[in-house]
């Protein structure tokens, strides 16, 4: 239970249809750290993971009847999210940290969790949907009804076990009937704002979160100094003030004069320099993934054809995969996609079913390469 109207109206459901619930929320960032503040100091607003929102969830629960209790995950988060956070920046790479949130932290505990406790499945607000399939054998996940508030992509990293013992009940609805739902129920947190945001970086900047992160931990001498700004063919044109600060199809901020529209291509972390160049170099084909992950079938022995996304809010296009060894993949598009970038998530589909993923660690034939990643 997040706190938020999605979990709480998944809650609500589950109740009306009379199963024994228990909610569980998870203290996830340390606060008291200091690191989620402005430029005065003061702690930013988040609307997610934060105090308030265990609170509000502790307050549905009892609006609704059931025992509530908070996992103090402090630890776990900032070593298995925030810290290969921070690295991902520093090797050039420009991380989506509430994949490993989902799949390695949140799901992986409540999933412990529940078997414990001898309870049958594990609930929560995503807009996902999980089937069996009788003829493999298998438990398949699908992309959420409302396509427009679809989570499968956050999710494709959960094994089979895992998505035996997930229940989705949102799977089916729009952001509208869950809104509905939890106004007849009568929550408190009907007409909640929904999170945006990254619960750690509130406000979105990501450069001045790993300063402040390496500081607090004395480790200053790991933030990226300044370095050469080139194009393609290795002339410096500019300087950067940390390859932190940049991201693969980043146009603003670079301060760089151009007749026409300058981007960032790639970030070559080993010489600590930021590759620019115009819209068409951001244009890659080709790719490799490591940590690849099979759902709806064993690791394929031969050539997969799928729709492929390589982030969050990009259109699935049409690719080959060819599995490679130590679950890695080589996966070579129809049309050249833009912007393909290290440490971002990629998912495999057919449909609306979710049949695979990885993490993306180098881009290749349209753009310089883009620093090698160490997912998996």
């Amino acid at each position: 239970m997040s706190g938020g109207v999605d979990s709480s109206a998944a809650a609500a459901i589950l109740k009306a249809e009379g199963h024994e619930l228990v909610g569980f929320s998870m203290q996830l960032w340390n606060q008291r750290r200091g690191l989620s503040v402005d430029e005065h100091g003061e702690p930013l607003p988040s609307r997610c993971c934060s105090l308030d929102d265990v609170y509000d969830a502790r307050r549905v629960a009892a609006e609704l009847g059931f025992p509530f209790y908070v996992l103090n995950l402090e630890r776990d988060f900032e070593r298995d999210v925030v810290e290969p956070f921070v690295q991902s920046y520093l090797e050039g790479e420009t991380p989506i940290p509430c994949v490993a949130c989902n799949s390695r932290l949140k799901f992986a505990s409540l999933d412990r969790l529940a078997l414990s406790l001898g309870c049958e499945k594990v609930a929560t607000g995503h807009y996902a949907r999980v089937l069996f399939d009788e003829e493999t054998e298998r438990h398949r996940l699908f992309r959420g009804k409302n396509l427009q508030k679809d989570q499968s992509y956050f999710l494709w990293e959960l094994t089979q076990e895992q998505l035996s013992r997930s229940l989705f009940p949102l799977g089916e609805m729009s952001k509208p009937e869950v809104r509905s739902v939890a106004r007849a129920s009568m929550l408190a947190v009907a007409e909640k704002a929904e999170s945006q945001e990254i619960c750690f970086v509130p406000d979105g900047d990501y450069a001045g979160f790993i300063d402040r992160y390496l500081a607090a931990e004395g480790e200053e001498e790991r933030q990226p100094g300044a370095g050469e700004i080139t194009n393609a063919r290795g002339e410096i044109i500019g300087e950067h003030q940390g390859i932190h600060r940049y991201t693969v199809g980043q146009r603003r901020g670079l301060g760089i004069s151009n007749e026409r529209p300058l981007y960032v291509v790639s970030i070559d972390a080993a010489r600590n320099r930021v590759v620019v160049g115009e819209q068409d170099e951001l244009l890659s084909d080709e790719f490799t993934a490591a940590g690849v992950n099979w759902i709806a079938f064993d690791e394929p022995q031969s050539e997969v054809r799928a729709e492929v996304r390589v982030r969050y809010r990009h259109a699935p296009a049409h690719a080959t995969i060819q599995p490679l060894p130590e679950r890695r993949a080589r996966i070579k598009f129809d049309e050249p996609q833009r912007a393909i970038t290290p440490g971002q998530a990629t998912v495999f589909y057919r449909g609306d079913e979710v049949i695979g993923g990885g993490w993306i660690v180098k881009a290749e034939a349209g753009s310089q390469e883009s620093g090698a990643g160490r997912k998996g």
